[in-house]
């Protein structure tokens, strides 16, 4: 029996189709049933997000000068609904897709996943690069990085979509497609998703590293914690620990458990958390992240206009406001 996707992977060019009302698919049906009540709860939340978000959208980037964190905020979020629209199209069961359409809204989907993995590699460059006051040093040690992470997870993708046979089936009157995985694909598939994890990890680690010195040079320089920086520190250590959790929380699914024994109900319940979470990893912690910053940095200029002094004695010691800078 084919092994159902929560989420569309990257399909085949040659796409089999099977039609069958036999009961035998019934428990594949039900199976399907329940991971497509998770995949459109999370696609309503990403949408139901930028609704929440919209006000803070508008005032915080649209009415502002814009700069590169605007353009990848846009992008980040309206692709996020794009990809939404078609997981709710291609995951409800009762509307029939065509073979054409079908293979056209999973190569959008894939290409905005690959799209959004390189905004969101570059929002944390940009953050990372600020919170180390500019260092050009940093900057490009950060940039082969992810050059590195991103082309080798890129030709192991390509070569991993090779290894799906993608088959439509109209069982008992619902339409799905479910993919294949042929030969060693499975470990292909998984190695696209440690490198990612250990770019995460790493810039986690960056990020830790920075605050840490941070909250010595306020105890040094006896200063309560609270400070705009500390503040600031704690929203970046915040969504980058989140990524990273969220990563590994996927690993779960290269478990023989969930191979084995598929249709069972912690089985299914994982599967349905893991598509939900997988959707506010990509498209909910990015958008956030720099809403975040940008209100804080408003709140600061604000203040700031108000009369209150923001110098103190840790801004002098190499610690400065640009680090809300490039936001």
């Amino acid at each position: 029996m084919p092994a159902k996707f929560a989420a569309p992977l990257h399909p085949s060019p040659n796409t089999m189709t099977l039609v069958s009302d036999d009961p035998s698919w019934w428990l594949f049906i039900n199976s399907s049933r329940i991971a497509s009540y998770f995949e459109v709860a999370a696609s309503a939340g990403v949408m139901y997000d930028w609704v929440l978000t919209l006000g803070q959208e508008v005032e915080l980037l649209w009415r502002q000068r814009w700069s590169l964190m605007t353009v990848l905020y846009l992008s980040l979020r309206y692709l996020g609904i794009l990809y939404a629209v078609l997981n709710i199209l291609l995951n409800v069961l009762t509307i029939p897709v065509t073979d054409t359409v079908s293979r056209m809204m999973y190569l959008t989907m894939n290409w905005v996943g690959i799209v959004v993995l390189a905004i969101m590699g570059v929002i944390m460059i940009v953050r990372l690069h600020a919170m180390y006051q500019q260092s050009r040093r940093l900057l490009n040690f950060l940039i082969l990085v992810f050059l590195v992470v991103t082309i080798t997870d890129g030709v192991t993708f390509a070569i991993a979509m090779k290894g799906i046979v993608v088959e439509e089936l109209i069982l008992s009157g619902t339409y799905q497609c479910t993919g294949n995985l042929e030969g060693n694909t499975l470990l292909l598939f998984s190695i696209t998703w440690i490198l990612p994890i250990i770019w995460e990890v790493f810039a986690l680690c960056l990020v830790i590293w920075i605050a840490v010195k941070h909250f010595r040079d306020l105890q040094r320089a006896w200063i309560t914690i609270g400070d705009p920086v500390t503040e600031l520190m704690k929203i970046h250590v915040f969504y980058f620990a989140s990524f990273v959790a969220i990563s590994c929380f996927k690993l779960v699914y290269l478990s023989p458990t969930i191979s084995v024994d598929t249709y069972s109900m912690g089985t299914q319940m994982y599967l349905g958390i893991l598509s939900i979470v997988s959707l506010v990893q990509r498209f909910v912690l990015g958008p956030h992240l720099i809403l975040s910053v940008r209100e804080h940095h408003t709140k600061l200029a604000a203040n700031s206009d108000a009369g209150i002094s923001m110098n103190s004695v840790v801004f002098q010691d190499r610690i400065h406001v640009s680090t809300c800078s490039g936001v």
